[in-house]
This record gives structure tokens, sequence and C-alpha cells, in this order.
């Protein structure tokens, strides 16, 4: 796990900030850490040239050719990139521990991040997978993707979902869920690489989907980049206080660190209008 973990940082899936210099985040907060799951695809360069072709193929391509071209692509990607092999084998282990897979009918992915995972975890468990798509539709393939079928009924199946990173799990509720049961069938198992750990297993739990995964942000994650030398002792503080309270500890850092703001303001474009954002609305309430 300690390899992995170290994936997760040198690959920049996980990213902390500099002591003292939070993230500006497109919504006008700050924060310390921003998460890439998809970068342990490789890289950041590999998985947005991903990223790029899924595009390309949701707009030249019909929804049942699909899946076969994506395989062919993170196949590939498995068999000669390192760092992609040995965080979808772990995640393959992981599920053969914790989950008996005789009782998984069909791994689902949604689109577009999930497929960087589910389709190669499908392949390689020999089950057949589901391409879940935003519109709702469902395409099965065979778990060597030689065969496609766009479907609307699979009738009491048990779907492993497969993704890279749990937040809220709201596309589960707005999307995935409702796709799967739409066909009769429903998901029991949630997979992902990073379990962000806002609230995602408590929706999932409601649903009935037993949540899994290979990290989750907590303190224990924390502790533990601190003790492998991946973040400094301040890195550490201000992840935990932040994790805590989100709102508080970045209104406590601003108040402390006025120069901050001042410097934001003065910076480049992106940072200048998060900045403006930040305070037009008033998002610290930093007046009080």
């Amino acid at each position: 796990m300690k390899d992995i973990m170290s994936l997760l940082f040198d690959t920049n899936a996980f990213k902390v900030c500099e002591e003292n210099k939070p993230f500006w985040y497109t919504s006008g907060k700050i924060g310390p850490y921003f998460i890439n799951t998809h970068f342990l695809y490789g890289s950041q360069e590999d998985a947005e040239g991903f990223l790029n072709f899924i595009d390309r193929e949701l707009e030249l391509h019909d929804k049942q050719d699909i899946p076969t071209e994506l395989f062919e692509y993170v196949n590939d990607q498995y068999y000669s990139n390192e760092i992609y092999r040995t965080v979808v084998d772990a995640l393959v282990e992981l599920i053969q521990k914790q989950i008996d897979v005789d009782a998984i009918d069909y791994v689902s992915g949604g689109e577009r991040r999930d497929w960087y995972f589910s389709m190669i975890v499908a392949n390689l468990l020999g089950k057949p997978h589901i391409t879940i798509y935003k519109d709702l539709t469902t395409v099965v393939s065979t778990c060597d993707f030689e065969e496609n079928t766009e479907v609307n009924s699979l009738e009491n199946k048990a779907v492993l979902h497969v993704a890279d990173l749990l937040n809220q799990a709201s596309s589960f509720e707005r999307a995935w869920s409702p796709a799967i049961n739409k066909l009769g069938s429903s998901i029991k198992w949630s997979v992902v690489v990073v379990n962000r750990n806002q609230g995602g297993d408590e929706v999932l739990y409601k649903h009935s989907i037993r949540s899994i995964s290979l990290f989750k942000i907590n303190d224990e994650f924390f502790l533990k980049a601190r003790e492998l030398g991946m973040i400094s002792e301040a890195q550490l503080e201000m992840l935990r206080k932040y994790v805590i309270d989100p709102e508080r500890s970045m209104r406590d850092f601003l108040l402390a660190h006025p120069e901050f703001l001042e410097n934001s303001l003065n910076g480049d474009e992106k940072t200048k209008k998060r900045a403006k954002l930040c305070l037009d609305n008033d998002i610290y309430q930093l007046n009080k």
C-alpha cells in the first residue's frame, strides 16, 4: 500500500499546497489539497489524453461502439504503464478480498472518469461490463469487449460499480443507480480508488450499496503521509484542521494571513477572479 500511496503524490493525483499557500478552487473557496485521481492513469498528460479520446468517441461514434474503442485504449495502457497497472491490480486485489467475486454479475462504470478503471477491472475479473452514459443509456459488453449490446432490461442482477473517486455520491443518486434500477437490477457494491470522506458513504448506505475504497481521506491517511515523508508537519496541521471544519479553518487562515488575499487579488487572472468571487460573496464572512 505504501507504493500506491507514493503514486498518489508522485503523479499529483493528491496534491497538497505549500505552507500558507492554499489552493483557490473554482467556487471562490480555498483549501489545502486537490484530488485528480484519474492522474493515476499514468500521469496528468496520459489522463488528459484519454479524456480527450473519450470526448472524441462520444462525438463521433454510436454509443454501442464506444466501449470497445475505450477498452482497447485502457488495455494498452494497462500493459504498458507500470503506474496504472499497479493501481488497477490493487483495485482488483481489494475486490477479491472484500467481495465474493462469484456474487458479482456485472461491473458498471459511468461517463466519463469511471471508465478509467471500470472497464479494465471488469476484464480482469472476467465479468461483463455495463457502460452507463449521462443520458442513462446502458450498453452491456462481454468481458473482452468484443460484443456490445444496448440494453433496456437486465433483471435481478448484482452490479459492482467501479470509479476513481467518491465525493458526496451525487452521481449515484442522480444517474448510476437509477440507470441500473431501470434495467431491473441494482448496484450492490461501490469500489473507488479514493473516497473523499464527504458523506458519500452515508448516501450509498441509504441505497443499500456497500462502499469500499483503496484510500479514504481522513486523519489516518494524513498521518501515514507524514510518516512516509510525503508532507511536512505544517501541511499535516493544515490538512487536519481543514478536514475537521473546512469553512472555519480557512476563515481562520485568511484572518491570520491578510496578505494572502491581497496577493491573490494582484495575481494572475484566474487567481484574481476566484479571490474576487470570494470577497464579493463574503464566503468566509471576514467582516464579522
